[in-house]
């Protein structure tokens, strides 16, 4: 998968819990939820557009695994969402499933190029 599909993916996800989040109840407790939701599930896009330009692997490495602190976060307030029963059933799956997939996107993302950093050759002083 390009940088750019995952970023695309990214936008989209973030874009249908904004939605998803205006359609909340009007109370204090959705309310304050669609607000955390809504920092939780666009920081990914923003995070990984950062590592895109990233200063080191180190660096990569560190936004790729925000990137993945958010979607955590975000699959969390949704299943609070979805406890709540805010949304009829069958409303909020295809949520959950594209965070799970995006979580294991940068999940593997994150172990190869931790992997990959940890293979280069070391200098060493003669």
């Amino acid at each position: 998968m390009q940088a750019s599909d995952i970023e695309k993916r990214l936008i989209e996800f973030a874009s249908r819990v904004i939605a998803m989040s205006e359609a909340l109840p009007k109370s204090f407790a959705a309310q304050h939820l669609g607000a955390q939701i809504i920092r939780s599930a666009t920081s990914p896009a923003l995070n990984y557009g950062e590592a895109q330009g990233a200063e080191s692997n180190a660096d990569f490495i560190h936004k790729l695994k925000i990137c993945l602190k958010e979607l955590r976060e975000t699959m969390v307030c949704l299943k609070i969402i979805e406890s709540r029963g805010w949304f009829g059933p069958g409303k909020l799956p295809e949520l959950l499933v594209e965070n799970n997939e995006l979580i294991a996107i940068f999940v593997a993302s994150a172990k190869t190029a931790s992997t990959k950093s940890s293979i280069q050759p070391s200098k060493s002083k003669i």
